[in-house]
């Protein structure tokens, strides 16, 4: 595949946006000729029906300014402050240059900790699926006014990556003011070489070869770009470095600039399954009959009907084993119910749901993107 069309050929794609670009260093105020520029390839990515995702940073950046706080670093609580004016500006700018385009901006506030512990994780999936399913644009922020111990070098490099990983994203797209890795720290080395490609890992040669960010407002130089890589790496997406400070950033990628492209040894839908079988360690298990082992060998999730028995304790979002009624091992698989509702709905159909539980919860005990067959 030529890498002119990399991005064409991606169905979803997370977008980090640094915020040495989106903020105007004469007076602070939210870049708009940039955005405008890059709303413009938002939309032509929309229109060719991808989904596209965007984490940005610039909320202290923007903030700052507006509370007149000095040049420099700020004190926790400053960073806090700056980040609760900030915000509010950036999404309104966001907003008001995608929605000439008629797509919506729908902002959604994280932190680390959301991608890490299990039940958030959960909730903040769903909500992205959702918002994409519906045709929205998430707008991906660090939630830095309540954060205390996640501002700090790098967070939405790798914040990033966890949303692309969260949500199986073909592509990550990094844009800051830097064009990619190099071979040596080209501030220093006339002779430095940017490195095109990186194939499956992030070796400890490329690891030697990142600097350090010598930006205030921005957060994260290369260290923590390819600490964003390996994540996005293990979960089977495409990552890019590319300087996006020139207009329309994405068009540009598309065109062949130079940049730096990390390549995964695997796509992301096989990745997820492959963490779920070998990473993930069972808290239980379930029981199911012929039918529904046969449903699953042709592809389909697994519904509440074709359970027969469930095995241990276990909470939604926990991973646990698929057995047949011989007791053999079929494979490993995320429950979309905790132990004690999924034995009030087995063997039921899936228009029962709502009436024994009181709520509606998913349709599949396990849905196939989340099951890892043997």
């Amino acid at each position: 595949m030529p890498i002119t069309r990399r991005i064409s050929s991606s169905k979803r794609i997370v977008i980090k946006i640094g915020s040495t670009l989106l903020v105007d260093p004469e007076n602070g105020a939210v870049n708009r000729r940039w955005l405008e520029a890059l709303a413009v390839d938002i939309a032509k990515c929309h229109n060719r029906g991808q989904q596209i995702i965007i984490v940005s940073s610039g909320a202290i950046a923007v903030g700052r300014r507006h509370l007149e706080l000095k040049d420099g670093k700020l004190k926790l609580e400053e960073s806090q402050a700056a980040a609760a004016t900030g915000m509010i500006r950036l999404a309104h700018a966001y907003q008001e240059v995608l929605a000439k385009f008629d797509l919506t901006v729908a902002q959604v506030l994280m932190t680390l900790d959301d991608s890490e512990d299990r039940r958030r994780y959960l909730n903040a999936r769903n909500t992205l699926e959702t918002l994409l399913k519906l045709g929205a644009v998430p707008l991906i922020n660090e939630n830095d006014t309540i954060a205390t111990d996640e501002i700090r070098f790098g967070d939405n490099d790798r914040l990033a990556a966890r949303v692309s990983a969260m949500i199986s994203a073909d592509t990550l797209i990094l844009l800051s003011n830097i064009d990619g890795l190099y071979d040596l720290d080209p501030r220093i080395h006339g002779n430095a070489q940017l490195v095109p490609e990186v194939h499956g890992t992030i070796s400890e040669d490329i690891q030697n070869m990142a600097g350090k960010s010598m930006s205030y407002d921005g957060s994260g130089g290369m260290i923590t770009k390819l600490e964003a890589a390996r994540i996005a790496l293990s979960a089977g997406s495409r990552m890019i470095i590319s300087d996006g400070s020139k207009l329309h950033p994405l068009k540009a990628i598309e065109n062949g600039v130079a940049c730096t492209w990390f390549l995964p040894d695997a796509n992301p839908k096989t990745a997820r399954k492959r963490w779920i079988a070998g990473v993930l360690k069972p808290s239980g298990a379930i029981v199911i009959d012929k039918g529904a082992l046969k449903a699953l060998k042709y592809g389909n999730s697994l519904l509440p009907a074709g359970v027969t028995e469930i095995e241990g304790k276990f909470e939604r979002g926990d991973a646990i084993i698929v057995k047949t009624q011989n007791g053999r091992e079929i494979g490993r698989g995320i429950s979309a119910y905790s132990a004690n509702d999924a034995r009030r709905i087995i063997g039921n159909k899936t228009s029962e749901i709502e009436l024994i539980l009181g709520y509606r919860g998913r349709d599949e005990m396990i849905h196939r993107d989340d099951l890892a067959l043997n």
